[in-house]
């Protein structure tokens, strides 16, 4: 049976091709996006099966407006994409309260918004999939990414959460955390020349370049092969919880989690010591 689809950020990137995996197919699709400019294309190629909406998902009320009238319009909801996001570039020291806010607002909030409005038609329907792009960078902190790498880590927490809060209901919550992929003209993208940059303390200039010279390194998967990965994880009965999406950053991963059960076990002493008697 085909299936209905709410997507954020849609007009490009990943999003834009998950939306185009999907229509391929012949699943509907509710594409949103800042402006729907760039989804008229989509909805010359499939007509009815796709319906544009324009939405920023910092707005709650609109959000909320927004996931009504796609239940409405195709009279479900089975796969909810918490897609739109953009990655706030900055040392800690550079970053202003409002570069932190928004990008806690567009990434944090605006994917919280889009799960509140999408739950009482998913668990009236008793399924739903919920679809939430994380990153790399919600499972690594990385230098000048604090802002990003917060807003990422906080929607793991959520999603985790969420997962255990609906399974009863058969919601099913996956969360995708995706390396680098060619997005932008057949190339990864640089968070350095794309994502929105903090005002510069020459200070870290040298671990600007630093940074550009190891993003430049990462290899960068293909978007088209990401989507068709998201249609065989929508269509099993048993979807994991996490999921990594291209080969980058795995070995990176692993180090990481291998270095902190390791710490943990060295100042096992000092934990014991922090807890004091047993017995109290």
């Amino acid at each position: 049976m085909s299936k209905v689809w709410f997507v954020t950020g849609s007009s490009r990137g990943l999003g834009r091709n998950f939306v185009e995996a999907a229509l391929s197919r012949g699943d509907k699709v509710a594409a949103t996006a800042r402006t729907t400019a760039g989804l008229d294309d989509l909805v010359a190629a499939h007509g009815e099966a796709v319906l544009p909406l324009e939405l920023d998902v910092t707005d709650k009320a609109a959000v909320f407006d927004g996931v009504q009238r796609a239940a409405k319009h195709f009279g479900r909801l089975d796969v909810i994409v918490n897609n739109a996001g953009y990655a706030q570039v900055g040392a800690i020291e550079e970053l202003t309260e409002q570069d932190l806010r928004d990008q806690l607002e567009t990434n944090l909030f605006g994917a919280v918004w889009v799960i509140q409005a999408a739950l009482p038609y998913l668990r009236e329907q008793g399924s739903g999939h919920i679809i939430q792009l994380s990153s790399a960078a919600g499972l690594l902190a990385m230098p000048l990414g604090a802002a990003y790498c917060a807003s990422k880590w906080a929607l793991e927490a959520v999603n985790e959460s969420l997962a255990q809060e609906v399974a009863e209901f058969g919601i099913k919550v996956t969360v995708i955390e995706p390396g680098g992929f060619a997005t932008r003209s057949g190339k990864n993208p640089d968070p350095l020349d794309n994502g929105h940059m903090a005002e510069a303390n020459p200070i870290y200039d040298g671990l600007r370049q630093r940074l550009a010279g190891f993003t430049g390194k990462q290899p960068a998967g293909d978007p088209a092969a990401a989507a068709q990965a998201l249609l065989t994880l929508v269509d099993s009965d048993a979807p994991p919880l996490r999921v990594l999406f291209g080969q980058g950053f795995y070995p990176m991963v692993q180090q990481a989690y291998a270095d902190r059960l390791k710490t943990w076990a060295d100042w096992q002493d000092l934990s014991a010591q922090a807890h004091g008697p047993l017995d109290r």
